[in-house]
C-alpha cells in the first residue's frame, strides 16, 4: 500500500491501492470514509468531439473564466486555445509532460483547471486532477503523490500541480468538484477534460 499525505487544510490521508489505484480510503479527522469510484461525476457538457472549448464568460471575478461544466478537448485544442504567449507556452509544456507521464502509467482522463484556463494574461500556474482508475503503480512517477512543501517538486517538474480526483480538497469537496468553483466569487465555472485511449 502507498500512503499519500496531502498538504491542504484540513489534513487528510488517502490510501491508494498498490496494484491499480482503483480503491481509496480517506482518514479525515479520525473518521474513515469509503470513497467509491461511482461517486465521481464525469458528466460532460460536450458529447461530440467537434465542439470546441467555449468562449470565456464573466462570473464576477477578476477575469473571465470558462462557462460552468466539463468541456472536452484534445491536447492540441488546449495548446491552441491557452498557449498564446511564451510564458503560457512554458506552462503548457509542463502540463503536456505531466499528463504524458500519467498516460504512460495508464491514466485515461485528466481535468485541467487554474488561471491557465482563464483570461488572466499572466496565469500563476495550472492545476490538474487525474483519474486514478487503471493506473499501474509500477509505471507511476511518485512525484504525483508528493504534496510536501506546497507541492514544490511537482512545480519544479511541471510548472503546475496534480491531484487525484479521489482526493479531498477540503472537508466538503473532492478536487473534481472543488475545481469547478471560482475561488473569488464562489460561483460555478468550467474545467477542461482531456481523455486518452487505453495504452
Amino acid at each position: 500500500m502507498t500512503f499519500a499525505t496531502f498538504s491542504t487544510v484540513p489534513p487528510y490521508i488517502v490510501l491508494l491501492d498498490a496494484y491499480n489505484l482503483s480503491s481509496y480510503t480517506c482518514n479525515l479527522h479520525n473518521s474513515h470514509t469509503k470513497i467509491k469510484k461511482d461517486n465521481i461525476d464525469f458528466t460532460s457538457t460536450q458529447q461530440y468531439s467537434c465542439v470546441m472549448i467555449p468562449d470565456f464568460v464573466d462570473i464576477g471575478g477578476p477575469w473571465k473564466v470558462l462557462p460552468p461544466g466539463v468541456h472536452n478537448a484534445t491536447l492540441k485544442e488546449v495548446e491552441a486555445r491557452f498557449a498564446t504567449s511564451d510564458y503560457r507556452k512554458l506552462l503548457y509544456s509542463g502540463f503536456r509532460n505531466g499528463v504524458t507521464a500519467l498516460h504512460k502509467a495508464g491514466c485515461r482522463k485528466v481535468f485541467l483547471d487554474g488561471s491557465f484556463i482563464t483570461e488572466k494574461p499572466m496565469p500563476a500556474d495550472f492545476d490538474v486532477c487525474w483519474d486514478p482508475i487503471g493506473v499501474d503503480i509500477a509505471k507511476f512517477d511518485p512525484v504525483f503523490l508528493d504534496f510536501s512543501d506546497g507541492r514544490k517538486k511537482q512545480k519544479e517538474c511541471f510548472h503546475g500541480e496534480f491531484f487525484p480526483t479521489s482526493g479531498l480538497a477540503n472537508r466538503n469537496r473532492f478536487f473534481f468538484d472543488f475545481f469547478q468553483i471560482d475561488k473569488y466569487t464562489g460561483n460555478a465555472k468550467g474545467i477542461v477534460c482531456i481523455s486518452f485511449s487505453k495504452n
